[in-house]
């Protein structure tokens, strides 16, 4: 393992026991807790993006903020639907932030999950071609987004332009070379992450997938993992891929944490749907002592075979309980599993 990174779907609620009770609380925390993570030695701050939702939603200006208040850890979203996405646009608005951040943005982009709304990418404008599915449509908006990111020139310039042009087509501006190599696929399922290896995207694989074969989740992951190298070696792409997997894992270090998560309850892998036609794993929770925690991620197969874990925390507790969180995970359990 290369690289240890949090995730956090920034979740809001006007309750008392939240620490984060409106939206401008889950922006600003997420910017403390990357400067947090950052200092603690963390390799990367990933936020979720769901729409229609109290939870985070347009992402790139956090990941701006967050890059102007950072200066070395990667900066990156699991993940951003690309239904909802008008890409040329969102190729502007990632480039700006990969600029500000020098280069750090790590974005993971899919075709969605389940939503709060019914279709809710129609209200934004979208809508699938015939013949397309929701989804279909998802991955046409990504292969876009992919393509202008390469900094090729494709519209047609004016003759007559109110500034001059460079010659020849005109490209998207601004351009940050590097970042097509830095786009990443939230894969549910081993089809998907095997198309992700073929155009050349990262993959990330989360807590959840299809349920393709009744074996446990995480074995089932590392063979979606397999098959995404595969793909990739065999569509010969000249670097090497990077591959992420999320997992809730929390280190029992004190009071606090056992009052919390002591409690168990998620140890073992769920069995549900995300859609009527799809039964999906969910991969189990993590909560224990250090020690015990360190041999059970030894037997976690798909943290094995990937570079990058995220670790997803409960931002609703707070900047300062999620900073312990990401701390005792990285001074106490990883270093054990290869870390550094």
């Amino acid at each position: 393992m290369k690289n240890i990174g949090f995730l956090s779907f920034g979740h809001w609620t006007p309750a008392s026991q939240s620490q984060t009770r409106s939206a401008g609380d889950a922006l600003l925390q997420s910017i403390d807790l990357a400067v947090a993570a950052e200092e603690l030695g963390a390799d990367g701050a990933y936020f979720r993006v769901h729409h229609f939702a109290r939870q985070l939603a347009s992402p790139f200006p956090l990941l701006a903020a967050v890059g102007a208040k950072t200066s070395r850890i990667e900066i990156g979203t699991a993940v951003i639907d690309m239904r909802y996405e008008n890409p040329l646009y969102m190729a502007e608005d990632a480039s700006a932030a990969d600029l500000i951040a020098g280069g750090r943005l790590q974005l993971g982009l899919s075709r969605g999950s389940p939503e709060q709304v019914i279709d809710g990418w129609r209200y934004f404008g979208y809508q699938p071609a015939e013949g397309e599915t929701d989804a279909d449509m998802g991955r046409r908006h990504a292969t876009v987004f992919l393509d202008v990111l390469r900094g090729h020139g494709f519209a047609q310039p004016n003759p007559r332009p109110m500034f001059p042009n460079p010659p020849g087509l005109l490209r998207l501006e601004p351009h940050s070379a590097g970042l097509r190599d830095r786009i990443w696929w939230g894969a549910g399922s081993n089809a998907t992450a095997i198309w992700a290896g073929k155009i050349g995207m990262n993959l990330q694989s989360s807590t959840l997938k299809s349920n393709e074969t009744g074996e446990p989740f995480h074995i089932q992951q590392a063979a979606q993992i397999r098959a995404y190298r595969a793909a990739w070696k065999e569509a010969g792409h000249a670097r090497e891929p990077r591959v992420s997997v999320s997992r809730s894992i929390i280190a029992i270090m004190d009071d606090r944490d056992r009052a919390y998560f002591g409690r168990g309850g998620d140890e073992e892998d769920q069995i549900g749907f995300i859609s009527p036609e799809t039964e999906a794993i969910f991969g189990r929770s993590y909560a224990a002592e250090p020690d015990v925690l360190i041999e059970q991620l030894r037997q976690d197969e798909a943290i094995r075979e990937a570079d990058t874990l995220l670790l997803t925390v409960p931002n609703q507790l707070g900047v300062a309980y999620n900073s312990h969180v990401i701390e005792s995970i990285l001074t106490q359990v990883a270093p054990a599993l290869g870390w550094r």
